[in-house]
Order: structure tokens, then sequence, then C-alpha cells
């Protein structure tokens, strides 16, 4: 049997390669193995590895493409009705199908309704099928329709987690160009902790919605060389330091440096020291801490990860093989040429929370103190791929709650507990060590294989919980931006999967949890956390005893027959049948050749005016959607139930709806006046106080431009692309801001929308304009636009921006009004 090919790294860069980071190296092998094939890749290698530009584009390629329901539905109504505007104009719609493996994981939907109990599982997963049948139903007509789609059905678990234990191959063996090949498996996903794949040595990031369906549809992620941050990891992490505690310090650690979108890696002996499932925990958190990734080079631990997740010998064997022979193998002793290094020593890192509103705002444990008012716990929830991926955090959650009830322990009623692995390996492995009933009897029954309380679907709180002062939520999540959690709860703590156990015991958060005592049962001593912390010892040897590598295997097999999912109706074709009653999926009107750009010379009207941190879940929120709003009175009037209009994320399909939900969430506060309600406006000709959709409405009969002006850090958070087509319904031309997220900058380009750095903050009112000055032809990466403001009392201020514009390929998409109008001209021609 003929050998497949390889690209020899080390032949073609010599000494070269060893001082090159990982992430480098592997881009490196992108580029060389498609350098015959493709121009672009033969110019960038060429420019890069043999010049040593780094101001190159670089074409990436990746090896496959993974999402999740709330993402892919937007893109696959993209996709539908990218089909239908091509059938309409007399071309084949086949042309558009997706060119690589595509995974979807059905995770995202999924709310915490009942709880506390075993029969909540199959209950919840009910719940979603009766109200997702029509999403899902175009999920599977999309698994027919485009043949290298797969569809992993709701209870497989969470995307990352499925990526971790069973997709990701480390490296890769398939047929490319007619020719067996071998080289580093690589993705890109549509979530923004897509990076938790980095903790077992594969490279992927997150992007937008609108970028996934560009490299769908063949076009490569185009990014320049990447800096790549060197974070040098020392010493150990100390008994009853867990995963999250790491992943939280480097965090708070990271945001200090801003890394705006820089990739980052870890090296150095530490590294060594910490388990596959660590990493990952960390890798995940990439999007908190500013980076597109957060890289672990693989070495034994990742093979042992395979090996324990149930991975074939052979192609364990393989994948050590293939990275110890190109040099892409962890070595503890290197020291390649970062472009900058940081120092973390383990054994630094302490028991840790984070919050109330950030991630990055980490607190030791030891320095909470305990105050006089009291703050229940409303919501307890073992949630997230972050920290329930590593089988060591459930399994010490586990033996917390084992300790606790055999000390009489239990949780006040108020308390919501939910546990919501990310596989349902997870039930095994705790059956197995006997500790799925202690977990029950404190409350933390599985509730789903999702993403559930970690992104708002956490249903809700207990009864009377609703009337308490000062609500709180302690997650093993990974954001807790206010309102995310709950629209009621303010306050949310990110905590380890043990910890948030201890809080729920406590049920009062301004327990001093170091020194107070987390309850008293009749007749029995006080209880503290020292007496319930399991040790290492103890963890070891649960997971020791507990561990099999064949429950992977078996448990996902289970999930994918599902018969729930199977007896769903879908339609065929390759022409989704759009209902035009439907309130959940319609064809988006910015799905058209015809967009004009909406670059040039003009003068808008600031639609909003915002502060620091407005997150992706500010701008189009995930969560509940409420009776009372614009978006719950748009679907009461056409039907649909007002106790049950479903989560925000669920109706990414109806454009109506989004419009109508955007900057909802209560903290949003619109700075062009005091007192405006969030999701509002003020309508500076008429001085009327409108919801923003009407507001832009208005402005657009009247023939009038609007722009967006933000602070820092604008489009924190998860990926959604709904952020970015949401201000483009609104009109939005410009969004101003001090400074950008990666995936909401991308995003905002490739809606055709200009993002503009500010050289400091602006403070505008009512009445006030902006005259922007950016025609087309001066356009470029990071180029110079002329900003005058015309303030309503006479003054002008004028100032030079920065077009945050990192590619020629971004150029070219807003010089052709954004992505869907390049991608869709570009099918009409070819058919």
């Amino acid at each position: 049997m003929t050998p497949p090919r390889r690209v020899d790294l080390p032949g073609a860069l010599g000494a070269r390669l060893a001082r090159m980071p990982w992430v480098h190296r592997i881009l490196a092998e992108n580029l060389l193995r498609r350098r015959s094939e493709d121009a672009d890749a033969d110019h960038a290698a060429a420019q890069w590895l043999e010049r040593g530009d780094r101001t190159i584009e670089l074409p990436f390629v990746p090896a496959r493409l993974l999402m999740h329901d709330t993402t892919c539905g937007p893109a696959l109504v993209d996709l539908a009705a990218m089909r239908s505007v091509i059938a309409q104009a007399g071309g084949d719609p086949r042309r558009v199908v997706p060119g690589l493996r595509v995974d979807v994981s059905t995770d995202h939907s999924i709310a915490v309704d009942s709880y506390g109990t075993r029969g909540a599982l199959a209950a919840n997963l009910a719940a979603e099928m009766a109200r997702n049948a029509e999403r899902f139903g175009l999920m599977k007509w999309a698994g027919s329709a485009f043949p290298s789609l797969h569809v992993h059905p709701p209870g497989t678990g969470i995307m990352h987690t499925i990526n971790l234990e069973r997709l990701a191959t480390v490296v890769s063996r398939e047929t490319w160009h007619g020719q067996e090949w071998l080289f580093p498996d690589t993705l890109i996903g549509t979530d923004s902790h897509t990076p938790m794949i980095n903790g077992i040595g594969v490279l992927g990031w997150g992007v937008g919605g609108l970028e996934a369906e560009s490299v769908m549809l063949g076009m490569p992620v185009t990014l320049r060389v990447p800096e790549v941050f060197g974070v040098r990891l020392t010493g150990r992490l100390r008994p009853g330091v867990t995963a999250t505690d790491l992943a939280l310090t480097v965090t708070q650690m990271l945001r200090g440096v801003r890394l705006d979108g820089r990739f980052v890696e870890f090296f150095g002996p530490g590294v060594s020291t910490l388990s596959a499932g660590t990493r990952a925990v960390v890798a995940n958190m990439a999007p908190e801490f500013g980076g597109a990734t957060g890289y672990f080079p693989p070495d034994d631990a990742v093979i042992a990860y395979l090996r324990a997740t149930g991975r074939a010998e052979k192609d364990v064997l393989q994948a050590e093989d293939y990275l110890r022979t190109q040099q892409l193998w962890f070595d503890s002793e290197a020291a390649p040429d970062y472009d900058r290094v940081l120092h973390l020593d383990l054994g630094s890192v302490v028991p840790s929370i984070a919050g109330p509103h950030r991630p990055q705002d980490r607190i030791a444990r030891a320095a909470l103190p305990a105050s006089g008012s009291k703050r229940p716990v409303a919501i307890a929830a073992i949630t997230s791929c972050t920290n329930t991926s590593d089988p060591r955090l459930l399994v010490a959650a586990g033996l917390l709650a084992r300790n606790a009830v055999a000390r009489g322990l239990s949780v006040p009623p108020w308390v919501k507990t939910s546990l919501a692995p990310g596989s349902p390996t997870a039930a095994l492995l705790l059956e197995r060590a006997g500790l799925r009933e202690p977990l029950e009897a404190l409350g933390f029954a599985i509730v789903a294989y999702g993403c559930t309380t970690c992104i708002g679907n956490s249903g809700p709180l207990a009864p009377g919980a609703d009337t308490m002062l000062n609500p709180v939520a302690v997650l093993s999540g990974n954001r807790n931006f206010p309102g995310r959690v709950h629209q009621a709860i303010t306050d949310s703590y990110l905590a380890s999967p043990p910890l948030v156990v201890a809080y729920a015991l406590a049920g009062d958060f301004n327990v001093a949890i170091e020194t107070d005592p987390l309850g008293s049962p009749l007749g029995v001593a006080r209880v503290f956390l020292r007496d319930i912390w399991p040790s290492e010892s103890e963890i070891d040897g649960a997971l020791a005893a507990a561990a099999n590598p064949a429950d992977f295997e078996a448990a996902y097999a289970a999930a994918e027959a599902s018969p729930a999912w199977a007896a769903l109706p879908a339609a065929s074709g390759p022409l989704y049948p759009w209902d035009d009653a439907s309130t959940y999926l319609r064809p988006p009107p910015f799905v058209t050749a015809a967009a004009p750009q909406r670059l040039g010379r003009f003068t808008a009207h600031p639609l909003l005016v915002l502060g620091d941190d407005i997150t992706t879940d500010h701008i189009s929120p995930a969560g509940a959607i409420p009776r009372h709003g614009e978006a719950g009175r748009w679907l009461i009037e056409r039907g649909e139930r007002a106790d049950d209009l479903n989560v925000f994320s669920a109706r990414r399909g109806n454009w109506d709806v989004m419009l109508r939900g955007l900057f909802t969430n209560p903290s949003v506060r619109n700075l062009l006046a005091a007192d405006i309600p969030p999701g509002s406006t003020i309508h500076a000709p008429s001085g009327d106080v409108l919801p923003l959709w009407q507001a832009a409405t208005r402005y657009a009969a009247e023939g009038d431009s609007v722009v967006v002006v933000a602070g820092d850090r604008y489009g924190m958070g998860s990926s959604r692309d709904w952020a970015a087509k949401g201000q483009y319904l609104l009109g939005v031309r410009a969004v101003l801001a001090a400074g950008f997220e990666r995936i909401h900058r991308s995003n905002l380009c490739n809606m055709g929308i200009l993002p503009l750095e500010l050289p400091a903050p602006l403070s505008l009112g009512s009445g006030d304009r902006i005259e922007i000055d950016m025609p087309e032809d001066a356009l470029a990466p990071s180029a110079p636009c002329a900003v005058r403001v015309h303030h309503a009392d006479g003054r002008i201020h004028a100032f030079a921006a920065r077009a945050a514009v990192e590619t020629l390929a971004e150029v070219r998409v807003l010089k052709a009004g954004g992505l869907l109008p390049l991608m869709l001209r570009a099918s009409l021609t070819a058919s």
C-alpha cells in the first residue's frame, strides 16, 4: 500500500522551523501543501516563508467547519435564500453547496424548564423538539441538500465537547486532490469558543457566520501572518486549585495586555504538568482573554487523551509519528520567536471566581468577605463546554456533593440547580463513579447535553426567587454579562463546578465561602467548605475507577440514533419551501445581489451612542423573548402564544423578530440623552423617542444616513453575526468605536458596514451629526478616514479615524456592499 503523502516541513523550512511558533508551523504546512494548486497560496508562501514578509495575507483553507444550531440556522437561511435568488434568475441553485466537511451540533436552544429530577432531561428534550421543529426541519433539509453537511441531533452534546471527544483527529488522513495525504487537523467554527480544541493541539478559531458561509462556498479564510504572543508556564498547580481557577487567572492576566485578536500560544515546562482537559478549559476562554487562539502544542498528554476517548490505536500511533517527524510535537525547553512573551507561575494560581459582570474580573476565593445583606443564590448551574468537558471538574463536583449529602446538607428551595454536561459520556462516567445519585440528591440532575444557562436558556427561576432582592447566579460558564444568564439577574459569578455546588448549599452569595459554614444540619456540627472539598487523591481514584474509553462510541451512537430526530418531518429537494406565514424562517432582505455599498462621503445622525464593553448579547440577545417587547408583540400579533415565545437564538431565521430585539438588553444605555429606554433612540429631526427599528425606518424614508458610536471593546462576547446583520437592517453605514472585538469587527465588514476606530471617545447628543469621508478608491487596510462632528450648537470637531479593516479581502467585500452580494454575484455569473 502506498503511504499517504505529506509536506516535509523540516526539509522545506530547515533550521528556521524550530524557531517558529507552533501555530505558524501549521499555517506554513497549509500554504506549502496547496502552493502547487493555488496561486495565492504559492505567492503567500514565497513572500512569508522565503522572504520573511509578515505583512502578507495568508489564504488559509481549514480541513473542516464546525457550527451550532443557532449560528447554522441564519447561515442555512442565507444559503437557502441564495439558492432561491439564483433559481429565480434562471441559474442552477445547486451551485450553492458547501465544499468542505461541515458538522452542526444542536446544543444552543434547549432550555432548563424542568430541573431537579432525573426526568428533567427527557422533559426538556421533548420541549425543545416541540418548540423548534420548524427550525430543525430546515437543518434536516440542509443535511440532505448539502452532502458534506452532517447534523448531530439534540442530545448529542455541546459542539466543543463533541469536537474534543469525537470529531478532532489532531492529524487528518484524507483524500485531497485525488491523492491521500496526512496533514494537521484544522478548523474554523461559528462560535467564539472554537479555540477550546487548541487544548489538544488542533488549530482552530472562531469566525462569524458570514465568514463561515464564504468558506463553505470555496473562499479561503484570509488573514495577515498573525502576531503570536507566547505565555510561558512554569511550576505546577497547587492541590485544590482547579482548571477553572487557572482559566480565570489567564483571562484576567491577558485582558490586561490588550491582545486585539492576536494568536496566543502556551509554552514552557509548566505545560507538561497540565492534563489535556485542563488545557482545553484554558483554551476555551480565548475570546474572554481577547485572543483568536489559546494554543497548546500536542504532546504525550494529548496522545493519552486520544486513547482515553476511544480513538483507534492505529490513528493514535499515526498521529504521534506524524507530529514528531514534522516537528509539530511539543518541546518543553523550546523558546520560539514570539512577538511578545508573558510569564505565569502555575504555583501562584489560587482558587477564584469571576464577576459580577465580566469574566476577566477575577476575585480570589479567600478574598470574598461576608456581608450583612443577604444576596440569594437564585441560580446554581454546572453548565457550559468550558468546564463540563473536563471530567476532572465533573468528578470533583460529584465528590463534593457526595460528601455534603453524607453530612446532611441540602440546598434551599429558592436555588434553581442544574447540571448540563457537554456530552452524554458524562452520565456514564458519573454513574460508574457513584456520583450521579448524590448530585441528584442536591438537585443537580442532568437537565440537558447543551449550553442551557451559560447562554441564557436558564428557564424560569424557582418559585419565590423572582421576588427576592438582588438575586445572584453562580455558574461554571464562560460569560456573565448583565442579563445574559437570566433577564432578572444582573450579577453573575463564574466558578468551578464544585464551587457551584458549594454556593448552592449556602444559598446566599454573601457568605464568606472559605470561613463561614455552608450549613448546620440538625444534630450535626457546622459544615465548612474545607470539610467537603475533595482531595486530589479522591479525584484521581474516582477517575481511574470510572473512566472507560468504550463509553464514547456507545454514548454518541445512542444519541445519533435519536428516534425523535428520525421522525421529524423535513423537506427535500434543492430548494427550501418557504412558508409566508412562518414566524421562524423567512428569506432575509440582505440576501440580494443588488445591495449598494455604504462607503463614500456622507453626513449621518448617530442612531445610538454607547459606552464601553457593549457585547453581542447587548446588541442581539439570545435569551427568552419578553411578551411586552417589540419582538414579542410582533409574534403575538401573528398568533404565537404569549407564555412561550421561545428564545431569540431560536428565532434568528426571522429577520423581523431579530430587528425588533436589537439593543433591548436592560443594561444598554443610549447616551444620546438621559432615560432613553433600551432598544430605543431619539429621532433627531422630530425629537420623538422611538423603538430603534421605527426610528431607522423614518430616517431611511427621509433619505438620512445613520451611524452607531461606541466605546472600547465593542462587540465582546459571542460570535453571532446577527449583531452585525441587525445593524445592517437599521441602515447603519459605519460604526465608530474606541476599539472593536475581533469577530464582530469582521462581521461588520462582511455586512458592508465600515468599522472606524476613534482616536478618542466621542461625546454626542441628539441633533449632533457626523460627517464621514471614506471614498471607495481611498479604502485600504488601516486607511485614515476624515471625520467631522457637527454639533447642534454649531461647533465642529474634525479628526482622522482609522478604518478598522485588516485585509484586502475585507476591502473587496466592503466595496461590493457585503459578502452575501459578492458571493451571489459570483454564483449568478457562474450560472
